[in-house]
């Protein structure tokens, strides 16, 4: 009998070769096969005469052979069989190139449906490399809603469209019922078996909508259920009960006063770290939010109550800066600050390391040098991590398991929407810092063309007379033979720049190929001020802050998402100093400038993440295997905003009955949700 874990090779017309390609696609076994749902669908339903035919229409007709098919010869790996049609009203020609078979495949006097676009010309009208079949045959190919699945190598359409119908005739019974009854009518959700049916080879559009928002809504709730399990599992007693310190001494050094919701995030964390459990909080803040001085009031209530704190930068030169600017506020306060990355020579690691096992260090900051194994702390009580998206999840753990359950606050200048920030975090508390400081400078951004080319570096030269210095960004570090044309290469064009452009100012490159050490360098100068124009890749997008940098020009701005374009703007403004940002439009399309009008218009990263989602999808947030986000079936953190939040409500009400799942008719969907936590393992932020 066929289960649904029977493995691929045994399903009728696959084998062995083709079940290497499907794993590609990350299909194994019969169950996998039904969950890899069609990526769009082609509505082939519409069957037009002859005589309503237009140019450029794409749809069935029916026609009747006329002729015999002609096959011609034209040169060697090229032939064309051409076919006349006819029906009542008309008639069309039908051409394939190298398609000989169709020769002896299409039977004059047979009526065939033929699928494909319309060309020629008026009164003639003629059809390309049509997809077609028997009018007499069951419609498969045409006269229906077609299918269309994520390909690879050695697997084509028609091969997965068979294996799936194989699969859904074998095991359709089998499909479980992962959604409780009450849910499913509660929220009028289609049953399972109608739903995958009609998501393969929907009977009509009603249909197929019915299976899609029953899919979507289930791999949400399921998704939004393993949330809460994995977060009520995480949930430990904290050996570190941070309570009743006085913050007044700390409030009084800080050069500031903090905005309100600056000051209600050091209220959550403190709400936090005086509680039972350990604390998981995210502090979502915009680029120049002031995050660093909330991780700072972690730290100090950490350190005045008797334990240790560690911040975790990604880079050495961001490790570096945060070290200059909390040994200023802290140290005065008592506070010892140390510093720990992998670029510092023998000696200093080694005192560093001692000073942080034997508590000579209260503050310990530095790059992934901190998780090493030879890195121990005495009493490890806060972890703080910046710029959260650059770590794994894996480095997160090994910093955390330095000590016994510390408190951990991730921070992110990466506006999220706040609803995918619950499901991404899922195991952790989220503050939104959505107030820039007073005097935060607003950045004039601009969208231009290759004409205002001479005008920009005209504008550079302007700046940099006046003492500012002006960042460059390029998409790519060197040509290649792949490259599109007209896409700057950060290498060719620093140095166009320095011996074309501005030969008299001091051009220097910073690229992602480059030594660590390189790049410190090169970013220490610029910081100093002996750099006017630093051409870099995106590299600098988490960087040095240089509060006299005045201008940044994105070349090719169409190759970068709206949130990496507000992080590369974040990079100037941070002085007292007026700031712009200009974008070369590039070669992206209408589209592609509607997209960049828009980042023009504001300054909120989280009116331009919301639109980034919406356009993008998740991954310009977080790159790849990095997001926390397991891979979705059918549901897009993009598109199906509203359905996560009513999965997510609709998850709470089931959890706050059965926590545990524990019930018989929510057996099946605690299976689900265990195979889901066992198969992300090490994914889940």
């Amino acid at each position: 009998m066929t289960r649904l874990d029977t493995d691929i090779r045994y399903i009728k017309g696959v084998g062995e070769q083709k079940a290497r390609a499907f794993e590609k696609l990350g299909v194994t076994n019969l169950r996998e096969l039904v969950m890899n749902f069609p990526r769009v669908y082609e509505d082939r339903t519409a069957v037009k005469t002859i005589p309503r035919l237009q140019f450029g229409d794409t749809c069935c007709v029916s026609a009747t052979v006329a002729a015999p098919p002609r096959l011609s010869f034209i040169r060697k790996g090229l032939d064309i069989t051409r076919v006349p049609v006819v029906d009542a009203g008309g008639r069309m020609t039908v051409t394939f190139f190298n398609r000989s078979y169709v020769k002896n495949t299409l039977i004059p006097g047979e009526s065939y449906i033929f699928y494909g676009r319309i060309g020629g010309r008026i009164g003639a009208p003629e059809m390309t490399n049509p997809v077609f079949e028997k009018e007499t045959n069951t419609p498969a190919a045409t006269r229906r809603i077609v299918p269309v699945y994520r390909m690879t190598a050695g697997l084509n359409q028609r091969t997965m469209m068979n294996a799936v119908r194989v699969g859904l005739d074998a095991c359709g019974d089998q499909l479980p019922e992962r959604l409780p009854r009450e849910i499913r009518e509660r929220y009028h959700l289609a049953q399972t078996c109608f739903s995958y049916e009609n998501i393969h080879f929907p009977r009509d559009m009603e249909s197929l909508e019915l299976a899609r928002r029953r899919l979507i809504f289930e791999e949400l709730f399921v998704l939004s259920c393993t949330l809460s399990f994995m977060r009520t599992r995480q949930l430990r007693k904290s050996p570190y009960r941070i309570a009743d310190v006085d913050m007044t001494e700390f409030y009084r050094a800080l050069p500031f006063e903090l905005t309100g919701a600056q000051s209600r995030a050091v209220g959550d964390i403190l709400r936090d770290m005086a509680g039972d459990a350990p604390m998981s909080r995210l502090i979502q803040g915009d680029v120049g939010s002031g995050k660093t001085a909330v991780a700072a009031a972690a730290a100090f209530a950490a350190v005045r109550a008797g334990y240790q704190a560690a911040f975790m930068a990604p880079t050495e030169i961001l490790a570096e800066q945060h070290f200059r600017s909390l040994s200023a506020l802290l140290e005065p306060l008592g506070v010892r600050v140390a510093l720990l990355t992998g670029g510092m020579a023998a000696k200093a690691k080694r005192e560093a390391r001692e000073a942080v096992r034997l508590g000579g260090a209260d503050l310990v900051i530095g790059t992934h040098a901190l998780i090493s194994g030879d890195v121990e702390f005495l009493k490890l009580a806060l972890i703080i991590a910046d710029e959260q998206h650059r770590f794994g999840v894996q480095q997160r753990a090994a910093l955390t398991d330095k000590g016994d359950t510390p408190h951990v606050l991730v921070m992110s200048a990466t506006p999220i929407p706040r609803t995918l920030a619950l499901i991404v975090y899922g195991d952790l508390d989220v503050s939104v810092i959505n107030e820039l400081p007073p005097g935060r400078q607003v950045i004039d951004t601009f969208l231009v063309g290759e004409s205002m080319r001479q005008r920009i570096y005209n504008f550079i030269r302007r700046l940099v007379g006046e003492g500012r210095q002006a960042f460059i960004v390029c998409p790519a570090v060197e040509e290649t033979e792949e490259s599109p044309d007209g896409l700057k290469s950060v290498k060719e064009y620093a140095k166009e720049l320095q011996e074309r452009v501005f030969p008299d100012l001091r051009v220097a490159l910073v690229h992602g190929k480059l030594r660590p050490k390189e790049k410190n360098e090169v970013m220490e100068a610029f910081a100093a001020g002996s750099i006017d124009i630093l051409v870099a890749t995106t590299v600098i997008e988490v960087g040095v802050d240089v509060p006299n940098a005045a201008l940044m020009v994105v070349e090719n701005a169409d190759r970068f998402g709206l949130s990496q374009l507000h992080q590369l703007r974040g990079r100037v403004g941070r002085g007292d100093h007026k700031s712009y940002c200009v974008l070369f439009e590039g070669g992206g399309g209408e589209l592609a400038r509607e997209r960049m009008r828009a980042f023009c218009k504001t300054n909120d990263g989280f009116k331009i993440a919301e639109e980034d989602l919406r356009i993008r999808g998740p991954g310009d947030f977080f790159g790849s295997r990095q997001s926390g986000l397991p891979d979705m079936q059918i549901a897009s953190f993009a598109s199906d905003m509203d359905m996560l939040k009513t999965a997510q409500s609709a998850a709470r009400e089931l959890l706050t009955e059965d926590p545990e799942l524990r019930r018989p008719e929510n057996a099946v969907l605690r299976e689900s949700v265990e195979r889901l936590l066992e198969k992300n393992k090490g994914t889940f932020n």
